[in-house]
């Protein structure tokens, strides 16, 4: 297992240099670079795109200076760092990635780093619970739908689930606030940021009510589209193992009903599951952060990595992308690690020979 595991780590910085290139050239196609917004700015246009590609900007540059001193496009180029050819500022790039130095904000005056870590306890935040809440509910409602397949049980929760499944979840989150926050007579809840504005004069005990009392709306907003996958997955997995042939056996021989659940039906069925768990937690931490961070007004990478985007603000939009590619990979790795926490019968060394 150790040799997989350190065989997977090696594999990460490929795979990280790869997904950088492949999106360092379709960033040098996109339309309207800092360079080119910064000439339009200058030129009062405002923020508009202006032909142009993100990395080599002499052409787009060249059409939208008209009227500007030369010499003031040369010094907006070498600000930006556009005054080098794209394969030198590819090398420099994954040379200063290597030491985790992502450059400073074109737009922000402030480092990417500094950043990043401002912003990610946010949507850590969310991530974290939204998965947890959902595996702690999904996996022992999906067991007991197993258990009474076909009862009322079973009818009316598998209803419900269709329902959550069916809902968006910024559209099940704007339903929140409605509901719960001001929308009606019911003001329970907060919308907007993870703390209050004194949440520094507040005791430890009101601090940690104040800051779950924030994340309610947005982790339940988050929560609702996986809880409905993840309890669907969990049952078909322990219906699937219940009508094997040891579980007839077992039950032949006497053994109590919850020790076969437990103790033999459990350990098979839950692997599925376990390896659902990258997957659950990057799809919140990534895709589905973003909405509920801009409904919400929570300030954190998701709404970050996409007004960077929209800025073209570059070191922060390869800064964001190399963070939730690292943080994908090493998931996935624990997520594979974890299947022998479940079932130490797995070897990785076979598995790889």
């Amino acid at each position: 297992m150790l040799a997989y595991a350190l065989r997977r780590l090696l594999l990460i910085v490929p795979t990280l240099v790869i997904i950088l290139l492949v999106n360092f050239v379709i960033v040098q196609a996109a339309p309207g670079g800092p360079v080119e917004q910064a000439i339009a700015r200058l030129q009062g246009l405002g923020g508009v795109a202006v032909g142009g590609g993100g990395g080599d900007s002499a052409q787009g540059a060249s059409r939208a200076s008209r009227g500007l001193d030369p010499k003031l496009i040369k010094d907006i180029e070498r600000q930006y760092g556009f005054d080098k050819p794209a394969p030198e500022r590819l090398w420099l790039m994954l040379k200063n990635y290597a030491t985790l130095d992502f450059g400073n904000s074109f737009f922000r005056g402030a480092k990417v780093t500094d950043l990043i870590l401002d912003k990610m306890p946010v949507t850590l935040s969310l991530g974290f619970w939204a998965t947890l809440i959902t595996y702690l509910v999904s996996i022992p409602l999906g067991i007991r739908k197993a258990v009474h397949h076909g009862s009322h049980f079973d009818i009316w929760s598998s209803t419900a689930i269709i329902i959550g499944y069916a809902m968006p979840a910024f559209l099940f989150a704007m339903l929140l606030i409605v509901l719960f926050a001001g929308g009606t007579e019911l003001n329970w809840f907060p919308v907007r940021g993870l703390v209050s504005e004194n949440f520094a004069e507040l005791s430890p005990l009101g601090k940690v009510a104040d800051y779950f009392w924030h994340l309610v709306l947005p982790v339940l907003s988050l929560v609702i589209g996986g809880f409905a996958t993840l309890t669907i997955l969990t049952k078909n997995s322990f219906l699937n193992e219940i009508t094997r042939q040891y579980v007839v056996t077992a039950r032949a021989k006497g053994v109590s009903e919850r020790r076969v659940l437990y103790g033999h039906v459990f350990r098979n069925a839950i692997l599925l599951v376990v390896a659902g768990l990258p997957q659950a937690f990057i799809s919140v931490f990534f895709a589905g952060s973003l909405l509920i961070e801009v409904i919400f007004s929570l300030d954190g990478l998701g709404r970050l990595s996409y007004e960077a985007a929209v800025a073209r603000d570059y070191p922060v939009v390869f800064g964001t992308l190399f963070i939730f590619t690292l943080f994908g990979l090493l998931i996935k790795l624990v997520g594979d690690l974890c299947y022998t926490l479940v079932d130490p019968r797995i070897d990785f060394a076979a598995r790889t020979a």
